[in-house]
């Protein structure tokens, strides 16, 4: 099952897509992609719809991202070994973690803003996981019980901001407005059998940067849920965004392939779809 919000920022419906790729509402059935709508009655309900039965939302709207809210939007990072490398940073004993803004969320094709004073932009596809249910110290084996469903991630990522303002600025560098594009569906466990083997890639202005399968993830979706719920409790619509493959700017030589303004990511996960960012210049006071 394809989840989807559609429409106006900040006014986003729910919505579905059927099997025949069309774009469903939603918006009878429950009033958002949220925590309510995440718990596991509530998408066994969604589950026995038949979406062709659903009114079809006509033109072209704006996908917002595929999950209202999310209390918590949690990142992982150096969760791929060849990424560790590419680096220059030690493989990891455990998962290291940090937060992103919730301002930070955007949908999967809104423009990414070059912050103020920007220098080095960069991108990260990445898997993405989001909670069905309240987690707290659960067992790796029982983790993936915990997950309502899987999307596309962008970790876009301002390297000065995040290793030369102070010491390990992770939040600061990842955590600025449209870092954080998300979907653009919310596909369920039930349609991705294994989270440990889905490809992965990224592309700037047509060409290949990034290309990776979750297999080789350092620690995987059931070890993150375990570990990061052993310090925090995992509320429903919570997101987790688990990591990168190699290819990014930062592990580039000189001269490195910063983003700057006029540039289009896309990316995408393999059975979870595809995103596409514009860069822009940031407009505004200060």
């Amino acid at each position: 099952m394809k989840l989807v919000r559609y429409g106006p920022a900040g006014r986003e419906k729910p919505g579905m897509i059927d099997p025949d790729g069309v774009l469903r509402d939603l918006s009878r059935k429950v009033k958002d992609i949220d925590a309510e709508a995440l718990a596991p009655t509530s998408l066994a309900a969604l589950r026995k719809l038949d979406p062709r039965r659903l009114p079809a939302v006509k033109g072209r709207p704006r996908i917002g991202p595929c999950v209202a809210m999310p209390p918590k939007f949690v990142a992982i990072g150096l969760n791929f070994a060849d990424h560790a490398k590419e680096a220059g940073v030690p493989i990891p004993a455990h998962p290291v973690v940090f937060f992103k803004a919730e301002t930070s969320i955007c949908g999967p094709n809104d423009n990414t803003i070059t912050p103020k004073d920007s220098t080095q932009l960069d991108y990260e596809i990445e898997l993405g996981l989001v909670i069905g249910r309240k987690a707290r110290h659960v067992a790796v084996k029982d983790a993936l019980r915990y997950v309502a469903g899987y999307c596309v991630i962008n970790d876009v990522s301002e390297r000065d901001f995040q290793l030369k303002r102070g010491a390990s600025q992770w939040s600061k560098g990842k955590g600025c407005d449209t870092f954080g594009p998300i979907g653009p569906w919310l596909v369920t466990t039930d349609e991705i059998k294994d989270p440990q083997n889905l490809d992965m890639w990224l592309d700037v202005n047509g060409e290949r940067r990034q290309t990776g399968n979750t297999k080789t993830m350092i620690f995987g979706v059931a070890e993150l849920v375990a570990d990061v719920s052993r310090y925090m409790t995992l509320l429903p619509g919570d997101v987790i965004t688990t990591g990168t493959p190699p290819g990014v700017a930062l592990g580039m030589k000189e001269p490195k392939g910063w983003l700057k303004p006029g540039d289009i990511v896309t990316c995408g996960i393999s059975g979870l779809g595809e995103q596409r960012q514009k860069i822009v210049p940031f407009k505004g006071r200060g």
